[in-house]
């Protein structure tokens, strides 16, 4: 990383926005867990919009960090940890994965999806490696992962797309907070 954008990465409006979004993101994700929530963990929400709208509107840099923070967030919320690799790759590396939308600043739909499956992913793995013994028996662990994993993920990436897809329309991605 150059000086340069080593230096926007940490500049107060930049950290004042992740912080912001971030907690917003928090907020959201606490009000949807509320409604709907798997026993494994999970829930389908728009929590992840705002750390969409960070990476989008800031790059994937920003977009990594500010993830991989709402993924500390999010262990507050609502943990589920069972091992120390698991809780890596279903917390921060998982919404981590969120901020490659920003890889995609000209492209938000196709950045929804890429970060989104990035995040799909990790649980994915999370999902293999650490819950099969909650698969029905006779099931494979790697179709269990993806069902129980596609259940909420699936429905909260389309709803991200859809809301993200609006505020590109409304030039809201283009504003100052």
């Amino acid at each position: 990383m150059n000086k340069t954008s080593q230096k926007q990465l940490f500049s107060s409006r930049i950290i004042a926005e992740t912080v912001v979004l971030v907690s917003l993101g928090g907020a959201l994700s606490l009000i949807s867990h509320s409604f709907f929530s798997l026993p494994q963990g999970g829930s389908i929400n728009i929590g992840m919009v705002p750390i969409f709208w960070l990476a989008i509107r800031r790059g994937k840099g920003v977009g990594i960090l500010g993830g991989a923070l709402f993924g500390v967030v999010d262990l507050a919320i609502e943990p589920f940890v069972v091992h120390p690799l698991q809780l890596a790759l279903d917390y921060p590396l998982a919404f981590a994965a969120l901020g490659l939308a920003g890889a995609f600043q000209k492209h938000p739909f196709a950045g929804v999806l890429v970060g989104g499956t990035g995040r799909f992913l990790c649980h994915f793995v999370s999902g293999i490696l650490y819950f099969s013994d909650y698969a029905p028996p006779g099931m494979s662990p790697i179709l269990y992962s993806a069902i129980y994993n596609g259940t909420y993920l699936v429905p909260s990436i389309i709803i991200s797309a859809i809301v993200i897809g609006i505020l590109q329309k409304s030039k809201a991605l283009n504003i100052y907070l």
